[in-house]
């Protein structure tokens, strides 16, 4: 944990030329101990019990026992106890087939968990290595299948055994075997920056050469050359793919290329000697040529094989690549276990809009220009995962849960995948970061599982993780805003929407303030309206009180005794306002000029306002409200009131009724957790989202009792 403290702060380091930090730069934000444990167990537990139980009643035993043997609390014995001889043998051979990857692996913080863990794990099960080093026979004789597409013969299988029996001679019952080969074998990770990849290399370099015991009468002092991880941890833009080569496989001339070059950098991992090094990478060299011949011979883009045949993983000075496909990287071809980690935050639209134009043709189905990479991210990792099995584990901005612009995101889970676990961190969980943060685990593929959730804001005992007495439920969809409720807040707004009628199926109206586009000009204060109607009496026939979305209260407007210049377009048979017919607002609005006529909301002059249909609807008796706002706050008016586009009216005979049910504590907690805010936290009550607030049909009497109580509301109110 020191050692990553000390990694994590060379990330932050301070960067005089550019008075930056690479932290900053890239929106990465390091991710406390307690998290990543949590989020290591819970992937591993999912991902573990998916391959050894299928039945569903064996897997929930089958969960606990695992949570057991990963804790680190735990004593060794008593956390292995609960598992049979073939219950370990079926842990080991799982672990052994792992593939997991951190696409913004950072540090490394994550892999480094995963390797913790699942090195504790092995340690319990199979104490003397065993059955591990058995199976890293079959693995590597497996490989050798692959790459010939033949069985090996009894001489390439002995090799192979005395090779893999050579790492655990002097270590038989240490960690240097479970974790030599938990990295060659199950952990990858990808980062944009390429020092990032060398920090977690050199960590992962520490936590393997720890586990050697010097022998001063051997060479070298017994410690064996530690492995070459270029092709385990290597920086690349993990969200640019190479299109133009899927399908590339099928091709046998090409297939079997990839197949060779896999084959030569699983040798490189283990080269001791320098001269074996340079003779891997000379060959990696030569087949990825021979692999661009061969594209271009069979019509691929000529552009994407050169990119092929130019990323060298060996050269440790290449800038990162613009451009990951993990099996031609990693080898990896049915996709991975588990994608875990803490994407960067960095909204699309920064920088003038670089990284918005970078990705908006990458073929994201989550894109969009007002959003964060962080969603990016998401869906790229979903697409790593092995079909209908993997697990996605993730740490972001909460933004996405409730934003218009994780719309998109939300659908891709709901429609396609499965969330599992969902935790509302709230703030202070990343040090200098100013966000809400979320943890969302979810199963590549659709399933019927109801996700446990919890928010962490709602909890008295703040302690991590939650206890499971406090996880309640996942309200899930793409439209709607996702939320975490209770038992008891899911029963109220089931009750509520089972009781209630949908807004927008009540006989009503509701429509936006007017749209001004210059509001210095056409909104005055009471000084200004009192001496245009002194220049020219006329001028009080179009200037209206006018309300902007601050002075909108609960039940009654807070006036701020502003005016409205109505120079109306025109609505039904009322003709638009002739400006030349109140020559003293004319003179006033003159003053705005040149403001006047570039302002894109204008009507059929640029003394005209917009377009208004509904012109006359303000004359009615109705509800404004805001759209900005924590708390509803819908204001009754008869007065003839106009609003600006930071406000809405409603209209109905039912207002009074409806301002006493919308003005409720109820509503707004129903808005709060069903509605998409402004991604800063703050909730829209857009029509589209208070057409959705169940508001139910009160008997006559009911209904003129709330009444009563709302006139009783707005006459105190009025005397005050």
């Amino acid at each position: 944990e020191l050692l990553g403290n000390v990694f994590e702060n060379l990330l932050a380091a301070y960067n005089p030329e550019t008075r930056d930090t690479a932290r900053r730069r890239t929106g990465s934000y390091y991710t406390p101990r307690a998290v990543v444990d949590y989020m290591v167990d819970e992937s591993l537990i999912a991902a573990l019990s998916e391959k050894i139980a299928p039945a569903q009643d064996a897997r929930e035993r089958l969960r606990n026992d695992l949570r057991q043997l990963l804790d680190y609390g735990e004593d060794d014995e008593a956390a292995a106890k609960p598992f049979t001889g073939d219950e370990r043998e079926a842990i080991v051979k799982a672990v052994a087939r792992l593939k997991i990857i951190d696409p913004a692996v950072g540090s490394g913080a994550f892999p480094m968990g995963i390797l913790h863990k699942l090195t504790l794990a092995l340690r319990r099960v199979d104490p003397d290595n065993v059955l591990w080093a058995a199976e890293q026979v079959e693995i590597a004789v497996e490989r050798i299948r692959q790459v010939y597409a033949a069985e090996p013969d009894v001489n390439i299988r002995e090799e192979t055994q005395r090779r893999v029996n050579a790492e655990f001679e002097r270590h038989k019952d240490s960690d240097y075997g479970r974790k030599l080969y938990l990295i060659q074998n199950a952990i990858y990770g990808v980062d944009i920056q390429p020092v990032a990849i060398q920090i977690a290399k050199l960590r992962f370099f520490i936590s393997l050469a720890i586990e050697q015991t010097p022998d001063r009468d051997a060479d070298n002092y017994g410690i064996r050359q530690l492995p070459n991880l270029e092709t385990r941890f290597i920086a690349a833009d993990t969200l640019i793919g190479l299109g133009g080569l899927q399908g590339w496989l099928p091709v046998r001339e090409i297939e079997t290329l990839q197949r060779r070059l896999h084959r030569n950098r699983e040798s490189h991992f283990h080269a001791g000697r320098r001269q074996e090094k340079l003779d891997c990478s000379r060959e990696d060299r030569r087949l990825r040529g021979e692999l661009q011949a061969a594209l271009q011979k069979y019509d691929f883009p000529a552009a994407d094989a050169a990119k092929v045949a130019a990323w060298d993983a060996f050269d440790q000075n290449a800038p990162a690549a613009d451009w990951f496909d993990a099996e031609y990287m990693f080898g990896v071809k049915d996709g991975f276990d588990v994608a875990i980690g803490n994407p960067p935050y960095i909204q699309l639209q920064k920088n003038g809009g670089e990284m918005r134009r970078k990705y908006q043709d990458a073929g994201f189905a989550t894109f969009a220009s007002t959003g964060d990479i962080y969603q990016l991210f998401y869906e790229k990792g979903a697409s790593l995962l092995t079909p209908g099995a993997g697990l996605l584990a993730y740490i972001t901005s909460n933004s996405w849960l409730k934003a218009e612009y994780g719309k998109n995101t939300r659908r891709m889970f709901a429609e396609s995948h499965a969330p599992l676990r969902f935790i509302e961190m709230g703030k202070d969980v990343f040090q200098n970061a100013i966000v809400d943060s979320a943890i969302l685990l979810a199963r590549s593929g659709k399933s019927a599982e109801i996700a446990k959730a919890v928010d962490m804001d709602k909890l008295a005992d703040k302690s991590f993780p939650p206890a499971a007495n406090n996880w309640g439920e996942l309200r899930t969809s793409g439209e709607r805003a996702w939320v975490a409720l209770s038992a008891i807040e899911r029963g109220v707004m089931d009750k509520m929407e089972a009781v209630g009628t949908p807004i927008k199926d009540w006989d009503l109206s509701i429509y936006r303030g007017v749209t001004i586009g210059l509001n210095e000009a056409f909104i005055i204060d009471g000084d200004t309206k009192d001496a245009l109607i002194a220049a020219d009496p006329k001028s009080a026939e179009i200037i209206k009180p006018v309300l902007r979305g601050r002075d909108i209260q609960r039940y009654v407007a807070k006036w701020a005794g502003l005016y409205l210049i109505d120079t109306h377009n025109g609505y039904g048979d009322v003709p638009a306002v002739d400006i030349d017919d109140y020559p003293a607002v004319k003179a006033h609005l003159d003053g705005f000029s040149p403001r006047l006529e570039k302002r894109y909301d204008k009507g059929k002059t640029p003394y005209n306002l917009r377009n208004c249909a509904y012109h006359q609807e303000f004359a009615k008796e109705k509800l404004i409200w805001m759209d900005l706002t924590d708390t509803g706050r819908f204001s009754y008016d008869d007065s003839g009131m106009f609003c600006v586009n930071t406000g809405f009216i409603m209209t109905d005979d039912d207002v009074k009724y409806l301002c006493g049910v919308l003005n409720s504590s109820l509503v707004t907690w129903y808005m709060n957790n069903t509605s998409l805010n402004s991604g800063m936290g703050v909730t829209r009550w857009i029509p589209v989202q208070v057409e959705r607030i169940p508001v139910p049909r009160a008997s006559a009497s009911d209904r003129a009792e709330l009444v009563g109580l709302v006139e009783g509301i707005l006459r105190s109110k009025a005397s005050r």
